[in-house]
């Protein structure tokens, strides 16, 4: 069914509002029983008579009339639930012509009015599954058409809508259709438009913490998709800053997905490598998310066979220039200089720790090139993020100090925070930073190991002050993986720090 929703009031409906009726429980009930009758009558001329709208156009008209007097409920959330008690929301969903009516009535400030109105309206939708109508309706609709490629985007609101209010309905949404859908609508051959840029902030949303998304993304060859759509910023920058946001949701995609170790191998596949390699070394704007997926791709044991791979593809040649230096045009893409230092140093530890044989000692061997310049370059990181934590260290001694001098109790939340305020002051920098050094000094290369000594002696630094921050990282470890390979993680770690 189409009606004509202009989303302006047409005139029976603007004089009934404008009379002095005041809009209460009785007056809403009445709009959803007349609601009722009307869509009833419509849907049975409808049946009867097929093939001649002159005959339901009437009935259209009146539907089209009292579902744009419905939009006034859409400011009352405390009444939805009479929207539920009245079955109106089953009727309504049987439409989907009133699209801009639910995206009023899921507009995230209203339902978070009336928490408890709220609750039951998406209840009743949720029951009615509501994405999987909602998807067959954008199946139908034709994006040539400006009004329909409106519904599309107005759909896509409703759903973002209900995400937010109620997160845990991503997992449901994505298998009734949704997931296919925006796969589908982004590989699409279309220019670009609000439209791809709303898909690629939905699908970004949908894989937020979630391996059930991720892992459905991934039977759906979703990772190809995003590979194919990131390929064509490799040699050309985003033509404007609404491009440049859907290029960063679907790098974002990316890495969410890369959390889910069955996708690392479909990304191996996929040779998400090689393109990510590519994109390091054009220096375009999708240099600085490329540099974030690979490091997504080879953290952990799961990234092992990435590393190797990365070693493979000549990747050391194009990690190394970024590791010595930089890059001044950091700024222009909103990236820090702690952010780009630490997910290189980041990729650097994961092949220390990941790679074997002679790909190990490939990358060995690149820091002792040139005089070691790689270990002078490892040494003054060390001493910048040093000197930032210790600064941060001392801000956080004195509120501390405060604190009990206030006599406030530190609990175990408030030192968590503490602990966090450090990482974010660039200790996890220093713990990645730390960890390449005891690992090249264990490595059996003399010379590696003679020059991070005497850098440390020669500025002052301490072998003692590097044991602290190794132990406190291996302490930290292993987040979300299982009890033995915390352990067996911690030992390997402990090991390597007695020997340095």
């Amino acid at each position: 069914i189409k009606t004509f929703s202009t989303g302006k009031l047409s005139e029976p409906s603007a004089s009934i509002l404008c009379s002095a009726e005041p809009v209460d429980e009785s007056s809403v009930k009445k709009m959803i029983l007349t609601f009722e009758k009307r869509s009833y009558k419509n849907q049975e001329l409808r049946i009867k008579f097929p093939d001649n709208p002159e005959k339901f156009m009437e009935s259209e008209l009146d539907l089209n009339d009292i579902i744009q007097e419905m939009h006034v409920i859409a400011t009352m959330p405390d009444l939805y639930h009479l929207l539920v008690e009245l079955n109106a929301v089953h009727s309504l969903l049987g439409l989907l012509t009133v699209v801009d009516l639910l995206q009023e009535l899921t507009d995230i400030d209203t339902l978070h009015e009336s928490e408890e109105g709220a609750e039951v309206l998406i209840d009743a939708l949720l029951e009615g599954q509501v994405v999987a109508l909602l998807v067959q309706n954008m199946e139908r609709l034709d994006e040539q058409v400006k009004e329909e490629a409106d519904g599309i985007y107005n759909t896509l609101a409703i759903i973002e809508n209900m995400a937010e209010f109620r997160p845990g309905l991503c997992t449901e949404a994505a298998q009734q259709g949704l997931m296919q859908w925006l796969l589908k609508r982004i590989k699409a051959k279309m220019p670009f438009d609000a439209n791809k840029l709303y898909c690629s902030e939905i699908l970004a949303i949908l894989l937020q913490n979630n391996d059930n998304t991720r892992e459905l993304l991934g039977e759906m060859d979703g990772i190809d998709v995003l590979l194919q759509q990131l390929s064509v910023f490799k040699r050309h920058n985003p033509s404007t800053a609404e491009e440049q946001e859907m290029m960063e949701n679907l790098f974002d995609a990316l890495c969410s997905c890369l959390m889910l170790p069955a996708n690392r191998d479909r990304f191996l596949r996929g040779e998400g490598l090689q393109l990510m390699n590519l994109m390091l070394r054009e220096k375009k704007v999708s240099r600085t998310s490329a540099l974030k997926v690979l490091d997504h791709g080879m953290i952990g044991p799961e990234g092992a066979d990435n590393c190797h791979k990365f070693v493979d593809i000549l990747g050391l040649r194009t990690i190394f220039p970024l590791f010595m230096k930089t890059p001044k045009k950091m700024k222009k893409t909103g990236t820090s200089e702690k952010e780009h230092e630490e997910h290189v140093s980041s990729i650097i530890a994961s092949m220390l720790r990941n790679l074997k044989s002679q790909q190990r000692s490939r990358l060995l061997t690149k820091f002792t090139e040139n005089d070691c310049e790689k270990v002078d370059r490892l040494m003054e990181l060390h001493f910048k993020y040093l000197e930032a934590v210790q600064q941060a260290d001392k801000r956080i001694e004195g509120e501390k100090h405060e604190m009990v001098r206030r006599g406030e109790i530190l609990d175990d939340s408030m030192e968590d925070e503490f602990y966090l305020r450090r990482l974010d002051a660039g200790l996890f920098v220093l713990q990645l930073i730390c960890y390449i050094m005891v690992e090249i000094s264990n490595s059996g290369i003399s010379q590696l190991q003679q020059r991070v000594h005497q850098i440390l002696n020669l500025r002052g630094g301490s072998v003692k002050v590097v044991r602290h921050i190794m132990r406190e990282y291996a302490e930290s470890i292993g987040d979300g993986k299982s009890d033995e390979f915390k352990e067996a993680e911690r030992k390997r770690i402990m090991d390597l720090v007695d020997n340095f």
